[in-house]
């Protein structure tokens, strides 16, 4: 009598357990399917609008709520977000000038700041014509526009302290709370820098002048 191995039978496993025929080939176990997305990983993706049309469309009312929840956290974050950026660019003054806009403004809180942490002011001394301080000028600008929650002001070097030598310019005063917290003086003499690709989100004006010293050569 012919034995096909392959028969899932009774004969067939006396036959195995004495060596007789080969094991039963065993079936890989089914991979798990991959874990559904938690929904907060999916809002997180999705636009206000998008997360407007998704609630209309959910029929089941608790994650309804949990979507519309979800909306309204979202919105309130980008209303704040929208007053805290006060600024969005490079504001000249004179010397006259600096200390309502630089001093004065650097203690008065963001909307929200319950810990009250004053404003960063970045004061940018420049003269123009020296190429540092040209490459320099256009670095500012970009911060300023990337960080409107800052406030950046340009002074003409010799215009904000008396007689000061070109040897120090650019120069970088950082201040919050009314107070000095940091400088950077003749930014980029020793060799060319950019900030292009290096720019970080800071929440203190210190981390201006950390972003400004690790900024890579050309």
């Amino acid at each position: 009598m012919a034995v096909n191995p392959d028969e899932d039978t009774e004969f067939n496993d006396a036959l195995r357990k004495y060596g007789i025929i080969p094991p039963k080939e065993t079936t890989p176990p089914t991979p798990s399917p991959p874990n559904s997305p938690k929904l907060q990983d999916v809002l997180d993706d999705l636009t206000l609008e998008e997360l407007k049309e998704l609630g209309e469309e959910i029929t089941d009312d608790d994650i309804d709520r949990d979507i519309d929840l979800y909306r309204r956290q979202r919105l309130a974050q980008e209303r704040l977000q929208q007053k805290r950026a006060r600024f969005g660019r490079v504001y000249p003054i004179g010397r006259d000038d600096y200390t309502r806009e630089v001093t004065e403004a650097s203690k008065i809180d963001e909307e929200g700041d319950e810990e009250g942490r004053g404003t960063g002011v970045i004061c940018f001394l420049y003269k123009d014509g020296i190429p540092r301080s040209d490459r320099t000028s256009g670095h500012i600008q970009t911060l300023a526009s990337r960080y409107p929650q800052s406030k950046f002001v340009s002074i003409v070097g010799n215009k904000c302290i008396a007689d000061l030598p070109d040897s120090r310019i650019p120069m970088l005063i950082i201040y919050r709370k009314g107070e000095i917290r940091n400088q950077l003086i003749a930014w980029g003499a020793d060799r060319e820098r950019q900030l292009e690709g290096r720019l970080i989100q800071f929440h203190d004006t210190t981390e201006v002048i950390k972003l400004l010293q690790s900024s890579r050569p050309f």
